[in-house]
């Protein structure tokens, strides 16, 4: 009895963080790896392609998040769905300066195919509309549009950033954490 008090109330002070994996897509040079490293360590750094995956530990307010950023190479996406247990939202990075309408096809199918996964039919997706910074780079409706979201079951947040000069991603992060089930 004394033990399941005590610790029915050393739940209620406990600091111990909230942990949730992450996995980030979108196609190659979309700003994957400059967005997770801009969260990890608040600066921009140089980038390669990414030819496998990217996995950094990012905290944010008190959840500790598992960040696996996932090369956007056609030749590698298909391996993106070996990623996706346990998973507990998405981040998924447009380039907003990229209209080339065949690209934004295979986005808008590479986001549909993950969305029909039952690993994470239930994660919210965090769209980060990347390089707003780019003059004639394409609106959140127009994303929108060009992805058929409106049919997309998952909830999902579009958020406009430039990860070179950090806008716009907390505000992002804010949103995915606060609509991630974690418990």
């Amino acid at each position: 009895m004394g033990k399941s008090i005590s610790k029915a109330i050393g739940g209620l002070f406990s600091s111990k963080q909230e942990e949730a994996r992450i996995v980030m897509i979108g196609l190659d040079s979309a700003g994957k790896t400059t967005v997770l490293y801009r969260l990890k360590l608040g600066e921009v750094v140089m980038t390669t392609p990414t030819i496998g995956f990217n996995v950094e530990s990012v905290q944010y307010k008190n959840v500790n998040l598992a960040v696996w950023d996932l090369g956007g190479q056609e030749m590698v996406r298909p391996l993106w769905k070996h990623y996706y247990k346990h998973c507990k939202g998405i981040i998924l990075v447009i380039d907003a300066s990229d209209r080339n309408e065949q690209r934004l096809q295979e986005i808008r199918d590479e986001l549909f195919r993950l969305a029909g996964e039952k690993d994470v039919k239930n994660a919210p997706v965090l769209i980060l509309n990347n390089k707003k910074d780019v003059k004639g780079s394409m609106s959140t409706s127009e994303v929108t549009e060009a992805l058929d979201l409106y049919e997309l079951q998952n909830e999902y947040y579009i958020q406009n950033t430039c990860a070179t000069m950090g806008t716009g991603l907390f505000d992002g992060m804010e949103w995915l954490v606060d609509s991630m089930n974690l418990k």
